[in-house]
Parts: structure tokens; sequence; C-alpha cells
């Protein structure tokens, strides 16, 4: 009986790590795929990116405190904290 458990913990573990693995290659691939894409970086003011990409194709009012708010642009979205970026996300299509 021991051994059947063993047996089973053993071919879990060997499942759970070709599992990780292959997500593992799958986000490299991913990165590695990823278009050359200009977006505002950290740090720089709404003002300035509107003067760098042109007006949002979008925009989601500020939520939360500290207040963090949403443009969209084609391919990309910028997230700011007051009026500061906080971070740019390339949009990925999505693959079904």
């Amino acid at each position: 009986m021991n051994s059947c458990r063993s047996m089973l913990l053993f071919l879990m573990l060997v499942v759970a790590g070709t599992v990780q693995a292959a997500g593992d290659v799958l986000l490299i691939e991913s990165i590695q795929s990823a278009p050359s894409i200009n977006t505002p970086r950290n740090g720089l003011t709404m003002g300035q990116v509107r003067q760098q990409f042109g007006d949002p194709a979008s925009t989601v009012a500020a939520v939360g405190e500290p207040p963090i708010s949403r443009w969209e642009y084609t391919g990309f979205s910028v997230f700011f904290e007051h009026d500061l970026v906080l971070h740019s996300v390339i949009q990925h299509p999505v693959n079904n």
C-alpha cells in the first residue's frame, strides 16, 4: 500500500513539474515574439504622455485611493497614479 502511495505521489510531482516547465516555455516564447511597441515610461505626467502619444482612444476614470486611472491607446494601455504613469501594458490579441 505504501509503495502505491509513493508511486502516486511521484507521478503527481512529475506531472506537476512538466506542466510548470511547459508554462515557462510558453511565457518565454510569448515574450520573445512580443511586438516592439513604444510605450510611455514610468513617471511621465499625463501631459507628457498626451504630448508624445496623442489623445487616447478612450479613458477610464480614476478609482480607489490612491486614484488609479487608465488611458487606452491602440496596442497598449497606460495606468496612472494621480497624474503620473504607473505602468504601461502591451495588449495581446486573444487566441482561441
